[in-house]
């Protein structure tokens, strides 16, 4: 299950640098510093994690889905996430765009069932 919530989490913080087309090379040593922190992986396992994720196709509500499953009632660790995707939204220039898709993940992850 750790491994599931590692790559959901990863795909979360990864979607917006993608859908922003952020540089990933500027980006990555946040997203690597955030993997490393939360879940022990070296800078080099990130950064492949997440060049895999910007280039590859994903179900973005699956891994929603995980990270709600995994994280359940635990309002303090969506919050804690919430704030992780955020460092990666002011990491670099600020659209309305990214602030939809953070509205619409806060919704999705804190949506009553």
């Amino acid at each position: 299950m750790e491994k599931k919530i590692k790559e959901s989490v990863g795909t979360l913080l990864a979607h917006i640098i993608k859908m922003d087309h952020r540089d990933i090379e500027k980006t990555a040593p946040l997203f690597c510093e955030i993997m490393g922190q939360d879940f022990e992986c070296s800078s080099e396992e990130a950064e492949i994690f997440l060049r895999r994720i910007v280039n590859e196709p994903y179900d973005l509500d699956a891994h929603i889905k995980i990270i709600n499953q995994a994280f359940c009632d635990d309002k303090l660790s969506k919050f804690h996430l919430l704030e992780q995707l955020n460092h990666v939204i002011y990491s670099d220039k600020i659209t309305p765009q990214d602030y939809e898709i953070f509205e619409d993940i806060k919704n999705r992850l804190f949506a009553r069932n």
